[in-house]
């Protein structure tokens, strides 16, 4: 009997093909969790294996049929792909399947596009989606002729669809990228009057989920939003976290809750949100934030680890901070709540915090405290002048 999708929602296919990796994911758990994100209902899963991509259908003709068939036996609207789709190997999909089919990239682009609350972090998910789509050779952008101010006039005399289309999209690209470098000079003016002042800086970095943002509400008892589901936070807040007299001298510390990380998170999101990472790779200190009841955080660290190299943000010192510890059965609990774990060759301190209950975070509390008044103590303070004056030396 069909399976049925909510009322509201897309009945969706889910497929993914393994290509020798060693940790796939089998049960297509992640790209399910994404496709609810996105409003989509996952029907049914579809998993294979292959050498390599085949060039035209990515999965073969065969395979292409045997998904087709289930989608009819299913009922399902749309075929969603675990890995990135070739434009080609899209348009041939769909025209073998007869449905829409789209893949890991677009649907968190699209999770991007619904999420995003700040001015600049929908310039941002605009310019990846510009960007991507510009690669597609159906016409998946004709929502831009529909923005208020329109794209421009029609073609010139000869002009075919498809150059009108990429001269649009075109244009749309570089009015977006005008727009994100002037949002890009204004924060960094905003990180350098923060530099001036001497506020040691820290930004909470993480796979998607992992609870960051629940953490940055308990440390700094704000309100940005929080839930159980991926790339709740996308717009960079910023808070003061004071650490108190018997902690951190009466001092407070700038902290920063960022957009959680993914694997394969599209490029073109890593460029688009350049000014926002930044956030991370500017720091003195990333809480790396750890979903610690997650059975693949190790590759999950792997992952934020690869993309903080892509961002020039791997040398920035790190704290490992092990959440949800509150998840953990009995047998998998810590022993002690604060140890080292190596990472990338280094020893770092990991903490084990529950987010939710606060168990860890007097903890995590007194070691930010602890590593901001080193910062201090080791960092230069700003001369009335401007110039640099070591902590300790009399200038007069």
């Amino acid at each position: 009997m069909p399976s049925t999708a909510a009322p509201d929602r897309t009945a969706a296919i889910l497929v993914g093909v393994n290509f020798g990796a060693p940790h796939f994911d089998h049960e297509l758990d992640e790209l399910g969790q994404l496709a609810e994100t996105a409003g989509l209902q996952p029907v049914a899963r579809l998993t294979c294996n292959r050498h390599a991509p085949d060039a035209a259908l990515f999965v073969g003709s065969g395979k292409a049929e045997e998904i087709r068939l289930l989608a009819e036996a299913e009922g399902a609207q749309e075929v969603l792909f675990d890995q990135a789709l070739s434009p080609v190997q899209q348009r041939n999909l769909e025209r073998a399947i007869g449905l829409p089919v789209n893949d890991r990239t677009l649907l968190i682009l699209e999770i991007f596009a619904q999420r995003a609350r700040s001015h600049e972090g929908k310039l941002q998910v605009e310019l990846a989606r510009l960007q991507y789509l510009s690669t597609r050779l159906v016409r998946r952008w004709s929502h831009l002729e529909r923005q208020q101010g329109g794209i421009g006039g029609r073609g010139g005399p000869g002009e075919t669809q498809i150059e009108l289309d990429r001269r649009m999209i075109g244009d749309a690209i570089k009015r977006t990228k005008d727009r994100l470098e002037k949002v890009k000079r204004q924060r960094q003016t905003q990180r350098r009057q923060r530099q001036r002042q001497g506020a040691f800086s820290i930004s909470l970095v993480g796979y998607t989920n992992a609870g960051k943002s629940t953490l940055f509400n308990a440390l700094v008892k704000a309100r940005a939003y929080a839930a159980d589901q991926l790339f709740a936070t996308l717009d960079t807040t910023t808070r003061q976290l004071y650490l108190g007299d018997s902690q951190g001298g009466g001092s407070s510390v700038s902290l920063s809750d960022t957009v959680g990380f993914i694997r394969d998170l599209p490029h073109g999101l890593v460029e688009a949100f350049e000014a926002t990472l930044h956030e991370a790779a500017d720091a003195d200190l990333l809480l790396h934030v750890v979903d610690a009841a997650n059975p693949a955080h190790p590759e999950q660290i792997d992952e934020v680890q690869r993309v903080l190299r892509e961002i020039g943000a791997d040398e920035v010192p790190q704290l490992l901070v092990f959440n949800k510890l509150d998840g953990l059965e009995p047998a998998r609990r810590p022993h002690t709540l604060q140890d080292t774990l190596a990472l990338d060759g280094r020893e770092c301190t990991r903490i084990f915090v529950s987010a939710r209950t606060g168990e860890g975070l007097p903890l995590l509390r007194a070691e930010l405290a602890a590593r901001a008044r080193a910062g201090r103590e080791a960092a230069p303070w700003p001369a009335p002048d401007g110039q640099a004056v070591a902590i300790g030396h009399n200038p007069g």
